[in-house]
């Protein structure tokens, strides 16, 4: 783009914004299409000095918004997963809590069944097992791991999310067991073994 890059933006965004939002709304919906359109003209204001011809401006924000919108969905695909898993986890803990599960109760306190869930919960990838054992063991909030470890709040929730989805392949049968605990409950659990 030339020098008068400011009046061609300004021309850019009249023309094409509303199109790009009509676009958006039919990949990602209403909530987020405006964000996802936003984003595309900041992008194309920090492209200021990359040539881009007249031509291949279209083409250049119709893709941006397009791969903004599957970034959109990806992200919420996680976080839909990550919700239902959340909620098969709080009917597992109901179920689990009952006062007729005394059998249960007694395997907790197994030391094998601890071994167990700690050499599973080590298997872990390095970045998983740091986040799940913030989270779950050190019960500290999604936000302010993202702050520790310089990431995104979107990113520990997917490290989270797998997490939980490689200890329920790993221990199977015993995966009831590890979904019981709460954030608040695992740490209780684990607080006489060194992770």
């Amino acid at each position: 783009m030339d020098d008068n890059f400011e009046i061609k933006y300004r021309k850019l965004f009249r023309t094409y914004y509303a199109n790009l939002l009509f676009y958006a709304k039919r990949i990602v919906g209403d909530d987020d299409a405006e964000d996802v359109v936003q984003d595309v003209f900041v992008e194309l204001w920090n492209r200021k000095k990359t040539k881009i011809t007249d031509e291949q401006i279209q083409a250049f924000l119709y893709k941006a918004v397009y791969t903004r919108s599957l970034n959109v969905l990806k992200h919420r695909e996680v976080r839909e997963n990550y919700k239902t898993m959340q909620q098969e986890l709080h009917l597992k803990r109901i179920a689990f809590y009952q006062p007729d599960n005394d059998e249960v109760m007694k395997k907790i306190e197994n030391k094998e069944l601890r071994n167990e869930i700690v050499a599973a919960i080590n298997e872990l990838p390095d970045k998983c097992k740091l986040i799940f054992k913030l989270s779950y063991l050190q019960e500290m909030k999604n936000k302010t791991i993202a702050e520790m470890i310089g990431c995104s709040q979107r990113t520990v929730e997917a490290h989270v999310y797998k997490a939980l989805k490689i200890l329920r392949n790993k221990l199977d049968n015993l995966y009831v067991l590890l979904a019981i605990f709460s954030p608040y409950k695992i740490s209780d659990f684990f607080e006489r073994i060194v992770l």
